[in-house]
């Protein structure tokens, strides 16, 4: 087969064995465990990550037989996905602002952020010169006497010719309908500038400055209908004092916001976290 390791994904309500139902059934298939991930949370959730390979790269998985058999004797409410280990399609959103952009194009350059960049969209043609020097398509569509709506419409149309299995917003500045999101859900990863949930919306370092805070950070979510509240994926912080203006916050949190984006989107390219009552699982 053209890619011989498999990320098996279940979630779903625990009971006894299930780990030894699923390594067993791998094993007698001739499948290798590279390594396993389980957790059981307070409420009785049970999440695992199964990552395996075939002990012959030339022998075929057939997918759908593999999960028939793993799904057989389990409650029906427990969810099985099979993915094939390979990089994701991605679609970039951004505004005016270079350094989350600019940080995931050359970890996309040196082969280090897991997935392709199929192209960017932005309602400014400002990054247009950075995205072209490396050969990725840039599709610039203004918001400009157009509603929302209309604006989103445009973008939608764009998405449909890469059809990206996530989005991601590098300092996308504009609040996306629930109308958009539901065409990508659990699949558009947002950076805020700030550590949530404090200071949520706009200007959040100059938030962070009148209030006197002593830490700023950043934090990497999934984007659901409410604003800056989706699923948590990664956050990070850093030390600040009274030393510090609002300008300086706002260098200082750049660097966190684009570290903690590449790390986020690496445990989401690597289905490594799992989404639960709007909180996640990290593996």
């Amino acid at each position: 087969m053209t890619n011989s390791r498999h990320i098996l994904l279940m979630d779903g309500p625990d009971q006894r064995g299930l780990i030894y139902h699923v390594t067993n059934i791998l094993f007698r298939q001739g499948l290798n465990i590279i390594r396993n991930d389980e957790y059981v949370s307070p409420d009785g959730q049970f999440f695992m990550r199964t990552e395996f390979e075939s002990s012959n790269p030339q022998d075929l998985l057939d997918g759908p037989a593999l999960l028939a058999q793993l799904s057989a004797g389990l409650d029906p409410a427990i969810t099985l996905r099979l993915n094939p280990r390979k990089k994701k399609n991605v679609v970039l959103l951004v505004t005016k602002e270079h350094h989350c952009l600019g940080e995931l194009l050359i970890r996309y350059a040196f082969d280090e952020l897991d997935a392709d960049i199929l192209a960017v969209v932005s309602n400014y043609n400002h990054l247009q010169p950075l995205v072209s020097k490396f050969g990725i398509p840039f599709h610039y569509i203004s918001h400009d006497h157009k509603t929302r709506e209309e604006h989103e419409e445009a973008i939608l149309r764009t998405l449909a010719i890469y059809e990206p299995e996530y989005l991601v917003l590098a300092k996308y500045m504009r609040v996306l309908t629930p109308e958009f999101v539901r065409h990508y859900p659990n699949r558009i990863i947002n950076i805020h500038h700030s550590f949530l949930p404090a200071f949520v919306g706009a200007s959040p370092y100059r938030q962070a400055y009148e209030r006197g805070v002593k830490i700023i950070g950043a934090t990497a979510h999934f984007v659901n209908n409410d604003l800056d509240e989706g699923p948590i994926i990664t956050q990070d912080v850093k030390e600040v004092d009274h030393r510090h203006t609002a300008a300086d916050m706002a260098t200082m949190g750049r660097d966190v916001e684009k570290l903690v984006l590449s790390k986020a989107l690496k445990l989401v390219f690597n289905d490594r976290v799992f989404i639960h009552n709007n909180r996640t699982v990290v593996f």
